[in-house]
């Protein structure tokens, strides 16, 4: 049976429920009607000076007639999400898409929801997708971003988004506006979540309710974002349709509109149609941090501090034996400003703990295994700065280890103990279970997690990633494992004995794993 071309294709049917079904039909649907392009727009900042995170894609306006309606409904703006700039003091990243280009795109901001009077101008980034082997017709989407520079710490604001025939001010929008809060002038408890391989459906959109009553600062996004391409092989020859984050960025901005999305580069976003290293959708898509080495070329790395935490984001794709797709794509210099970074933090006074997330598993026994590109680049530099927690995806699992020190266990972590990474070793915690599809263990491994603990004995000899082979290693380093969807929930305490409490919550919010990591304890 031919299946028209404003449908839906099999491979992505089958793993739709029939409301995203529905939604898929009507976006795709909205994308056929004709666009006017008009002139170029700026991007803005709270202080009035030239914007950051530029990513060198379209920055045309354009709009659908005079009044910027289509068919008599108004063009109105979805998939707000956050992030932070460099300092997360001051500076806030607000991003959200429209279905179609818009004049003057804005953002109105305040300290009180019914005072909006500031409005910074937004940057206007046109992401094409070209037709991809006949399977679907071209894709244009917008994304609209503007940088807030110059505010206060410790503060909450508000905000709405909006452009020229929508304004987030007039009382039949005002239920639009969202806030967001700076991170505090002085360390204080808070709590930050995380997960990785997260991408659209029931379970994900689970995931995150339950977040959302964390109140979490910020959450940590160990890539695997959307699954826009569901193979994550990094070429063009993979399966791929744009659309689907029209559905990413509608599930998750009951939770990302006020929590700041702190996202990372997994082998599922290596979307090779936009650009060499395949990094131009993310480029478009989100505004993270400029603190990495380079932007523009690697922008899944990057670092900020927020309290007595300071965190680094990295892309494993860089490192990974596994898939090698962007093996090397920067010449050795992320492993360099890793180094870099992790001795400046190391050295900050303010900072207590230093917090590592990136995609791809330096220690799991599930079906991808451990990166042996990934032990060969970073474990070293993890131990020279002595790395509090280390943070990973990829599969779709929860494992957590005990203390790893030089390749074996440096003090063993049992559910409900203390660490100190001084003495020994690293922590890893692979949050695989973000909402995609879940993976399992070797057959034989058994889970042990909170609540279902059994005798712990070394998992046995399994086989991790190595170049172009494997090799095979006796595994006594996997301490806690569940399969099922889940995220971590780490609260920060400073003061004079500081220490970060890490649990792990099952969707439903029960936990099933919990330790404690003290420096110098």
């Amino acid at each position: 049976m031919e299946i028209p071309d404003f449908g839906i294709p099999p491979r992505l049917a089958d793993r739709m429920s029939m409301a995203e079904q529905h939604e898929y039909l009507r976006t795709r649907l909205s994308r056929r009607r004709t666009l006017v392009t008009a002139g170029a727009v700026a991007g803005g900042l709270l202080t009035g000076c030239s914007g950051s995170g530029s990513t060198g894609t379209a920055t045309t306006s354009a709009s659908p007639s005079a009044t910027g309606r289509v068919h008599g409904s108004v063009i109105a703006p979805f998939g707000r999400h956050l992030a932070f700039g460099a300092d997360p003091k001051t500076q806030m990243r607000i991003s959200w898409q429209v279905p179609l280009a818009v004049r003057k795109p804005y953002v109105r901001v305040g300290l009180r929801p019914d005072d909006l009077s500031r409005k910074i101008e937004a940057e206007l980034r046109d992401l094409h997708t070209p037709e991809l082997r006949g399977v679907r017709a071209a894709v244009e989407q917008y994304y609209l971003h503007a940088a807030l520079d110059g505010l206060s710490p410790g503060t909450t604001y508000y905000y709405g988004v909006g452009h020229e025939d929508f304004d987030p001010a007039a009382p039949q929008h005002r239920s639009t506006i969202a806030s967001f809060r700076t991170a505090p002038a002085r360390p204080e408890r808070f709590v930050f979540t995380a997960f990785g391989d997260q991408g659209v459906g029931r379970d994900a959109a689970e995931n995150d309710r339950t977040l959302l009553r964390q109140k979490p600062a910020f959450h940590l996004h160990a890539g695997d974002i959307c699954y826009a391409d569901p193979t994550g092989k990094g070429k063009e020859s993979d399966a791929y349709d744009a659309t689907y984050w029209d559905l990413f960025m509608k599930q998750n901005e009951p939770v990302t509109r006020s929590v700041p999305w702190m996202v990372t580069t997994g082998n599922h976003d290596m979307e090779a149609w936009y650009s060499p290293d395949g990094y131009g959708g993310q480029l478009a898509r989100f505004s993270l941090p400029d603190s990495g080495f380079d932007p523009r070329r690697a922008p899944g790395v990057y670092a900020f501090t927020y309290g007595n935490v300071g965190v680094v984001a990295l892309d494993a794709n860089d490192v990974s034996y596994e898939i090698p797709a962007n093996l090397g794509y920067t010449d050795g210099r992320q492993t360099k400003w890793l180094d870099r970074k992790l001795g400046e933090l190391r050295a900050a006074e303010e900072v207590d703990f230093v917090v590592v997330f990136f995609h791809h598993c330096a220690y799991s026994t599930s079906t991808h295994a451990s990166d042996g590109g990934v032990r060969a680049a970073w474990l070293p530099l993890f131990a020279k700065h002595q790395v509090d927690l280390v943070i990973n995806g990829h599969n779709h699992v929860y494992e957590r280890t005990d203390a790893v020190k030089g390749g074996e266990v440096g003090r063993p972590v049992p559910i409900g103990a203390s660490t100190d990474p001084t003495r020994d070793g690293i922590v890893y915690v692979t949050a695989g279970g973000g909402g995609k599809e879940l993976y399992g263990f070797p057959a034989g491994v058994k889970e042990s997690y909170e609540g279902n603990e059994s005798d712990h004995e070394p998992v046995g000899t399994f086989r991790w990633t190595k170049s172009r082979d494997t090799r095979a290693e006796s595994v006594e380093w996997s301490r806690v494992r569940y399969r099922g969807f889940s995220f971590l929930s780490v609260e920060a305490e400073s003061g004079t004995a500081p220490r970060l409490k890490v649990s792990a919550l099952a969707s439903s919010g029960e936990r099933i794993d919990h330790f404690e990591v003290r420096r110098g304890a």
